[in-house]
């Protein structure tokens, strides 16, 4: 006899919760999200989509995805240190398409924490903060 989705879920869960501690809050996010990746996995396999791959989500958490060293690109998985346009351009997405998909802001690197860091410490030695404060400056008095 086969197993609904409901006992599967609970299986899983149970599992978890004898090797870790888990609060009440975190079991019911687990069973939640483990439940609709099993009905996930049932309607796909039912209907036979191949496309299920892309409709599973981002690889992991966007904001987890940039990290101090590395970022990782959250369509397929790879690492990076820096998120190239002809790397997007592969999953047919834009640096603007790639963060708006993922909830980043517009003015968010799409790079390692330390080479953002390394950029900004290099602009404000050149003196390039004074020179945009000047600009804006100019531009505010011609209005």
């Amino acid at each position: 006899m086969s197993k609904t989705l409901v006992e599967m879920t609970a299986e899983i869960i149970q599992s978890q919760i004898s090797s870790k501690e888990m609060s009440t809050d975190e079991i019911k996010a687990a069973l939640n999200d483990t439940f609709q990746t099993l009905k996930g996995l049932q309607d796909a396999e039912v209907t036979g989509a191949e496309g299920a791959e892309e409709e599973a989500g981002p690889v992991m958490e966007p904001r987890k995805s940039i990290q101090k060293n590395k970022i990782v690109c959250l369509e397929c998985g790879q690492e990076f240190k820096m998120l190239s346009p002809k790397h997007l351009r592969s999953h047919d997405l834009t640096s603007k398409e790639y963060r708006k998909k993922y909830g980043f802001s517009a003015r968010q690197p799409l790079c390692a924490k330390s080479l953002s860091e390394r950029r900004s410490q290099s602009g404000k030695e050149r003196g390039i903060p004074e020179n945009l404060r000047k600009a804006i400056k100019a531009r505010t008095k011609k209005k």
